[in-house]
């Protein structure tokens, strides 16, 4: 079994419900759903799923590079929103990151995400050098 590499970033949700912001075992690379809440435990951007994203993708970068990755080695993003009319914000976000990337890319409407103000929930798996 290849080691086990656990990435953090302290919020209360890591040690209640018991995860990582991200995991890499071996290559492989997984960072958690992942919203735009800042460091006083409150939504950032309440409403923009521009903003949110932006603010997402850079806890995402952050994890992927504590790891030894980065976002090149994005391989997969799953964006999950809560109202159809983000999509746009959201993929320019996307868009601004992984134009030459392309990884394989869902993203989904969803009923709601744990705080209504947040709007994006975004997840990526990524690959990186052993």
């Amino acid at each position: 079994m290849p080691e086990r590499l656990h990435h953090g970033t302290g919020t209360a949700w890591e040690a209640r419900v018991g995860y990582s912001r991200a995991v890499r075992a071996g290559n492989w690379i997984a960072v958690a759903g992942t919203c735009a809440i800042g460091p006083d435990g409150r939504a950032v951007a309440p409403g923009d799923g521009g903003a949110q994203a932006r603010f997402v993708f850079a806890r995402i970068e952050e994890a992927l590079r504590a790891l030894g990755s980065s976002l090149g080695d994005v391989v997969r993003t799953r964006m999950y929103i809560t109202d159809l009319r983000h999509a746009e914000a959201v993929g320019a976000a996307h868009g601004e990151l992984f134009r030459a990337v392309r990884p394989a890319s869902t993203m989904l409407v969803v009923a709601g995400l744990v705080d209504p103000e947040l709007v994006v929930e975004i997840e990526v798996d990524a690959l990186a050098g052993e």
